[in-house]
């Protein structure tokens, strides 16, 4: 592809060099450059990628984009100024792979939870309706039905793009994608075209990287306000910061609710450990899913498929047949008749859900004895509030290890205990080993009782100290069992 044809809907303040020349790929990591590269010197929040300019070239760049042009500038290399250089990667690779989002329908999925449970529902819907489909969650991207794994919720720019052109030649026709508040403000969805954005809820999260809770709120509600106007926006009015999201939108913006009046509105009829029955906009449907949060998923995943065009009943008859994201308030029935459910709930807020929704399920006739901890090198304030929600809401709390990543395993499980009065210390255990922890949950419980295992979720290893040792909660409760 030409450098011209790359360069075209960029602001653009000084080129030096040749424009017409070929370009074979783009990077914004200097290791990855090949002969007939762009390379774009991006000023990240770790490295300036300027001072790899002439690595870049050395491997071959014949091209690259940057806020300040180098004094040496070797021959046969174009140098093109812009203001932002981050803000333009994704542009340049949109373009590249031929603008992938321009040949699909790409929604995206935001908010604090409930974004893995709904673009992944969303995915497994639109397969089951008959459709190419592709998947970027927090759990594994999906091309059609080829799983390709996964480190961040949004993955770069330029690795998004590829993503996305694989998508569009494996013949996909719609893409479901988690939209994370650092990539919003990392620019790493420039250039892509959205024909609609759901927000699920706004809690306390990534703290450690916004710093204020108004920023990280900006962030999420920057995703609206760059919607198209030909896109939709559904909102969860029942989360306070519902309506603030969209009110810049101009995208045509549409309302969920379980609480009040709302174009998509349910109600929980009935509920057990092995679904709910529900009425969606006045129709009853029975699920696999739990938990009022979850009805609340479901209501978005309705909603865009509605709004994409899809038949109400052929919706609610594919929701009927599906089941729950791994790790996602997943139940496992011990032989013992005791439940132990394993959920990815890492925050207060989601901790309150799950142990909710539990609660909803038991109606007072068992104990909940809940295991947890908290990440290392994330939001430390979140900590206390999350031993407070267990406490709260549950008969025993065991505190251990999540992944403690370089911080020390005893210091977060501190963190979590100085937000404990002497009265609550009374219901709760401390056991670092986290394999110990389960172990202990489940010699406590009786039959009748719900183990609440939470925090990994779908994850099958613990980071510690920067390496990922094999860990399933899934396949510890089962040797307990």
């Amino acid at each position: 592809m030409k450098l011209s044809a790359l360069l075209e809907r960029l602001s653009i303040i000084e080129t030096k060099g040749e424009v017409e020349k070929e370009i074979t790929g783009v990077n914004s990591d200097s290791r990855q450059v090949a002969p007939g590269h762009l390379f774009i010197a991006v000023k990240g929040t770790q490295v300036d990628g300027h001072r790899f300019i002439g690595k870049a070239i050395e491997q071959g760049a014949v091209a690259v984009v940057c806020e300040e042009i180098p004094a040496e500038q070797p021959a046969g290399v174009t140098f093109v100024k812009v203001e932002n250089s981050e803000q333009v990667v994704g542009e340049i690779a949109t373009a590249f792979y031929g603008h992938p989002t321009e040949k699909m329908k790409l929604v995206g999925v935001t908010g604090t939870n409930g974004k893995t449970t709904i673009a992944t529902t969303l995915y497994n819907l639109f397969r089951r309706l008959g459709y190419k489909v592709g998947l970027l969650s927090t759990v594994c991207n999906y091309i059609d039905d080829q799983a390709v794994p996964t480190e961040h919720t949004t993955p770069d720019p330029i690795t998004l793009n590829k993503l996305l052109a694989q998508m569009v030649e494996a013949g996909c026709s719609y893409v479901f994608m988690e939209v994370s508040s650092h990539s919003v403000v990392q620019n790493r969805i420039g250039g892509l075209h959205f024909v609609g954005g759901l927000f699920t809820n706004l809690t306390r999260d990534h703290l450690d990287y916004h710093k204020t809770f108004e920023n990280y709120l900006k962030a999420k509600q920057q995703f609206f306000d760059r919607l198209p106007k030909d896109a939709f926006a559904i909102t969860n009015v029942d989360d306070k910061h519902g309506m603030v999201m969209v009110q810049n939108t101009k995208a045509t913006v549409k309302t969920y609710s379980v609480q009040q009046v709302a174009d998509f509105k349910a109600k929980i009829i009935e509920c057990h450990f092995e679904g709910m029955y529900l009425e969606i906009n006045g129709k009853e449907v029975g699920v696999h899913f739990i938990g009022k949060f979850n009805v609340s998923n479901l209501l978005a995943v309705y909603g865009a498929a509605v709004m994409l065009g899809e038949d109400p009943m052929n919706v609610l008859v594919a929701l009927s047949e599906m089941k729950p994201v791994s790790g996602r308030l997943e139940a496992l029935r011990s032989p013992s008749g005791y439940t132990a459910v394993v959920d990815y709930a890492h925050t207060p807020d989601a901790l309150e859900n799950v142990l909710n929704a539990i609660h909803g399920v038991l109606e007072g006739k068992g104990q909940v004895i809940t295991v947890c901890g908290a990440g290392g090198n994330r939001d430390k304030g979140k900590r206390p509030l999350m031993a407070q929600e267990a406490v709260r809401q549950s008969d025993r709390v065991i505190i251990t290890s999540d992944n403690p990543r370089f911080e020390e395993p005893q210091a977060i499980i501190d963190d979590m205990l100085a937000g404990l009065d002497a009265e609550q210390m009374k219901k709760v255990l401390t056991i670092v080993d986290r394999r110990e922890a389960i172990r202990a949950a489940c010699m406590l419980a009786q039959k009748g009782d719900v183990i609440l295992i939470a925090g990994k979720g779908h994850e099958d290893y613990q980071d510690v100290q920067g390496v990922k040792h094999h860990f399933d909660d899934k396949e510890e409760v089962r040797k307990c069992f």
